[in-house]
């Protein structure tokens, strides 16, 4: 995160009392900003669902070391390696087969990958999710992680729910309440999302009153 980006985005969320407790702390670390590789950072996170973080990690890396570079890994080189030597990865069949459809569509140019960084976010959600296989959340991700969009709340994320049903007192299943909520740190949702995700990372004492936001 670029540091007057990080400041605003602080000054905004801190009017919001809760939040401003939990950006204290639980306060994340400036990212440097590296150029996305969107096709990959897709593959990643198909094979992310469903998975915990270090689960998803340890395969994905498995993956890699199937290709010769593992940095420039393309469409071709994925669709060349048998799907039987991709399972021993940890890969399930099925995510094969949503990676190697999501081969053929960079290809094909069906998805255009380059271009993605021009659109709008509804824009780039409603192309992604054309690929079977990636769903709304997957497109989320790539929006925070990849194209570092800057207001970006992804209620379908458990992990989110859970943070905001701890720190607010909402029901966790409660996803116009917590959508609602989540409007009052626009346009820096996505810093406030990783702020809940760290939350829910690092464990302690923290109590925040529930009636206060």
């Amino acid at each position: 995160m670029q540091g007057v980006y990080k400041n605003k985005a602080i000054y905004h969320l801190a009017k919001d009392k809760v939040m401003k407790r939990l950006i204290r702390e639980y306060d994340i670390l400036e990212e440097k900003y590296k150029n996305p590789n969107i096709f990959l950072d897709l593959v990643n996170a198909i094979v992310n669902q469903q998975l915990s973080g270090k689960a998803a990690a340890t395969i994905f890396e498995k993956f890699k070391s199937v290709f010769k570079n593992k940095l420039s890994i393309e469409p071709d080189d994925i669709l060349k390696i048998p799907d039987d030597k991709l399972r021993l990865c940890g890969i399930s069949f099925g995510k094969i087969s949503y990676i190697k459809g999501l081969c053929k569509a960079v290809k094909s140019k069906t998805i255009d990958i380059e271009n993605l960084y021009k659109k709008r976010d509804e824009e780039i959600i409603e192309e992604l999710t054309k690929l079977k296989g990636i769903g709304r959340w997957t497109a989320e991700m790539i929006l925070i992680f990849s194209l570092r969009r800057e207001d970006v709340f992804s209620a379908g994320d458990l992990g989110l729910r859970n943070a905001v049903s701890k720190w607010y007192g909402v029901g966790v299943k409660d996803r116009e309440k917590i959508e609602e909520i989540s409007k009052c740190w626009s346009p820096y949702r996505s810093f406030a999302s990783k702020i809940l995700w760290r939350s829910l990372e690092k464990k302690n004492n923290l109590k925040i009153s529930k009636n206060k936001k």
